[in-house]
This record gives structure tokens, C-alpha cells and sequence, in this order.
């Protein structure tokens, strides 16, 4: 087994202790302790993060890092592999709680809009009988699945303060205007959910466009995040068009943007992990080599289970 010394464990500490740490912070967290900036000294930093994720790959766990595709800022942190029975055990969620949980994650991302967001009122208003699965509860004499009384009695308010603790989890998040997203934790954990479940990807990056704006063209199903079309935009001095249409893409450059500089190395790639049967491409309109989120999805209450069963914390379904 790798040994870890007392840097690598302080890393691991910080974030079991204090979430998923903002890029700035996590490389300032490095940079205190080794004395190195990723900047300058890339390799040593990918090194550091490869050592960690050798280690902790024999309990299941790994460091990984992931854009936020509300704010466009990348987060570090570690989540859990696994999405078997026992692992449910260690979360402090109910079932009902778990299975509203889903049904969010669920009613956010089939949102054709891609607004990436869901109101209050919508969120209070799921059904979680919706959540049960037919094979996994016991069946009713009809062949239907028995729906159990605390997902047939989760209350308002009991619903009310489950979204207060998933938001302060950051399992989901309060954008500005008062609506429910997902937290940066759901998207650390729920990479292989969103490709297992097709949510449709963003045309520049490839990855699940939750948030994203979409082709103006009737027909056209492209999308695209935010940050990366504001990317193709500083990139090409211009006005860009859509991948697969050549509709005009509408995205306005503000002066701040187009002044602001853009950082000299890489800042979403994929924390370095031990040995992988297949390495993740690089992110075409990134900094650099991280990709925008980890591949499992694990340390969540229990959420939403992927189809086939990979190891992670939310489990969605």
C-alpha cells in the first residue's frame, strides 16, 4: 500500500472536514504545505495528487476535481466509489429523504430547457412514489410495488428541511434567485449517473450539460456550458456558430471578459488517479488536463442509483 506522508494526509483532512475546497483554495492548501505552485510546478503537483488517489484507492475513495457548471469555478474533492447495500449504512439520510433527493436530481436534469434549476414550489410538489422501483420493494397482489408509508407520508415539511440540510451538505445549492440546483457535490459524485442516465452533454467539453444555453435553431440539439461558450468566444475574437448547425451563436463578451486573463496552466483536469483502464481526454476548451468532473459517484445520502451499478454515494436510479 502507498505511504502517505503528513502533506498528503493533511489534504485528505481538509477535505473530509471541510467539503470540496475552490481551486484557489486547494492549491493554496498545496502550496503551503510543499512550498510549490501547480502553476510552476505542474508535474510535482499531479505527482502529489497521484500519490493520494494510489492510496486511497484501496478503500474506495478518490480525490477528484470538477467544475461547478453554475459558476464555471473548479472544485477538489473526495468521494466514495462505492454504491452497494452496506454502503448505504453510512449515510445519515432516511429513505424518504434519499428518494426526494432523486427525484430533484431527476426532475433538474430531464429539464429540456437545460435551465439546470427547479423552483420550490416544483420541488416540494414531487411525488416519491415515482422513486420506487419495481423488483427492489416488495410487490402488492397487482404486481405493483408496494410503496412504503414513510414515502407515502414524507410531509411538506419534513420535505422543507431536507432540502435545508441537502444545501447545506451541498449536495444541492440556492442559486441567486432562490431556485434549487445541484450542489457541488452532486456533481463530483454523479458523472457516471449523468452519462449511465444520457443526459444530453455540451458539444465543446463533453460533459453532462445540466446548465447549459442551447442552439437557437429549431431542431438543433446542441448545448453548451456557459463557461465554455464564453470560452470558444475569447478563443476565436468572434462571433463563434453552433458545431452542428452553423446557426450564429449568441454570446456577448463583456469588457472584464475580454481582458481577463486567462490562467497559464491547466485548471480542470482530473486529479491524477492510480492506475486506469482508460484515460479520460482532455478537455478541448480547458485550461488544461482535468476533466470536468470525477467518473463515480459515492458519498452522497444515497441518492440517485446509475442503471448499472457502480460504486458511488448517492446512489440514483
Amino acid at each position: 500500500m502507498t505511504e502517505l506522508n503528513s502533506k498528503h494526509q493533511t489534504v485528505i483532512q481538509a477535505l473530509l472536514s471541510r467539503g470540496p475546497l475552490k481551486e484557489d483554495h486547494f492549491h493554496s492548501l498545496f502550496t503551503a504545505l510543499t512550498g510549490k505552485t501547480p502553476g510552476s510546478d505542474r508535474q510535482k503537483f499531479d505527482d502529489f495528487l497521484l500519490k493520494i488517489n494510489k492510496a486511497l484507492s484501496y478503500v474506495q475513495f478518490e480525490l477528484r476535481g470538477c467544475r461547478n457548471q453554475y459558476d464555471g469555478q473548479v472544485y477538489y474533492g473526495v468521494v466514495n466509489n462505492v454504491s452497494d447495500e452496506e454502503s448505504k449504512l453510512g449515510t445519515k439520510y432516511s429513505v424518504a429523504q434519499i428518494a426526494f433527493y432523486k427525484a430533484i436530481i431527476e426532475a433538474i436534469v430531464q429539464d429540456a430547457a437545460a435551465q439546470g434549476t427547479i423552483s420550490n414550489i416544483d420541488a416540494l410538489n414531487l411525488r416519491l412514489e415515482n422513486q420506487v422501483l419495481m423488483g427492489s420493494m416488495s410487490q402488492s397482489e397487482g404486481g405493483l410495488p408496494h410503496v412504503p408509508p414513510a414515502l407515502k407520508n414524507f410531509s411538506i415539511s419534513q420535505k422543507e428541511k431536507t432540502l435545508d440540510e441537502l444545501v447545506r451538505d451541498q449536495w444541492l445549492s440556492l442559486t441567486p434567485d432562490n431556485y434549487i440546483g445541484l450542489g457541488i457535490r452532486s456533481f463530483l459524485d454523479l458523472r457516471s449517473w449523468f452519462r449511465n442516465n444520457e443526459v444530453p452533454p455540451c458539444e465543446v467539453c463533453n460533459e453532462a450539460g445540466v446548465k447549459a444555453v442551447l442552439c437557437e435553431k429549431d431542431g438543433c440539439s446542441v448545448r453548451i456550458h456557459q463557461y465554455c461558450a464564453k470560452k470558444m468566444s475569447l478563443q476565436k475574437k468572434g462571433g463563434r456558430v453552433c458545431p452542428s448547425c452553423g446557426t450564429q451563436w449568441q454570446y456577448t463578451v463583456t469588457k472584464a471578459e475580454a481582458v481577463e486573463e486567462e490562467p497559464d496552466n491547466p485548471t480542470e483536469s482530473q486529479p491524477p488517479v492510480g492506475p486506469k483502464k482508460k484515460r479520460l481526454r482532455r478537455n478541448e476548451i480547458g485550461d488544461g488536463d482535468v476533466a470536468e468532473c470525477g467518473s463515480s459517484q459515492a458519498s452522497l445520502p444515497g441518492g440517485p442509483t446509475p442503471r448499472r451499478s457502480s460504486r458511488n454515494s448517492i446512489r440514483l436510479k
